[in-house]
């Protein structure tokens, strides 16, 4: 492996690390309310050591937003604009040729399905990279109008500390259009990470973002869908 293949995949296993942080830590914050208006019992309990719930919560939503505004801080080495650069100013490796190195790495005998996998596998173009900055570039204006400012100014540095001050920043917060933004961040990984391992067409995909796991569905890698137990059915 080149040491630019090596270079892309650091990167987008660090931009995968932080939308799954991101992820996590915005889910474990909308279960413990979840879980606390469906059962009296443990509202009772987060009443009681009101505090300590108060300071888990708080550092829950403040890492969400910290994590997400890695992604998308361009004063950094390592964020989604990095990554994009580094995949489009190195098509090489995205070719058929570099695809069978990796599929077929071992030094012996080609697999008799490789030549027919190779011919039918995706060379990105031009194009599937202007998608993807179009994508990054609707997640990045969802990101600065609503949260960049929260994120900044009220968790990441102390700009805003009166309440008046705060209220219309976490105003303009949308639970159900940051879910959505964080699993739009998770489909790019898995594109690129497709395009790389698989040769597959970097088609974006609309991913669940509900952590209610689907019907029939097998155990989820997305971290939403694994953060709950799943219901014991035996």
């Amino acid at each position: 492996m080149t040491s630019e293949e090596r270079q892309f995949l650091r990167e987008l296993d660090l931009f995968r690390g932080e939308c799954e942080e991101s992820s996590q830590h915005l889910y474990a914050y909308l279960a413990i309310h979840a879980l606390a208006k469906r059962r009296k019992r443990v509202f009772r309990a987060l009443d009681r050591y009101a505090l300590f719930w108060k300071t888990v919560l708080r550092a829950l939503q403040a890492s969400a937003l910290v994590t997400l505004g890695r992604v998308f801080d361009q004063d950094t080495p390592h964020n989604v604009d990095a990554l994009l650069r580094l995949a489009q100013k190195t098509p090489a490796m995205f070719s058929k040729a570099a695809l069978a190195g990796r599929k077929h790495n071992t030094g012996g005998p080609a697999p008799p399905w490789l030549h027919g996998y190779i011919a039918r596998a995706h060379e990105p173009s031009a194009h599937d990279f202007r998608d993807l900055r179009a994508h990054v570039k609707k997640a990045r204006r969802i990101y600065e109008s609503r949260y960049r400012a929260l994120r900044h100014k009220v968790f990441a540095h102390t700009v805003a500390t009166h309440p008046d001050e705060i209220a219309p920043l976490a105003a303009k917060a949308n639970i159900n259009e940051l879910k959505r933004l964080i699993s739009s961040l998770l489909s790019l990984h898995e594109a690129l990470f497709d395009l790389f391992w698989n040769g597959r067409p970097p088609v974006l995909q609309k991913l669940r973002y509900s952590a209610r796991p689907a019907k029939g569905q097998a155990v989820s890698s997305r971290p939403h869908e694994r953060l709950l137990p799943r219901p014991n059915r035996s």
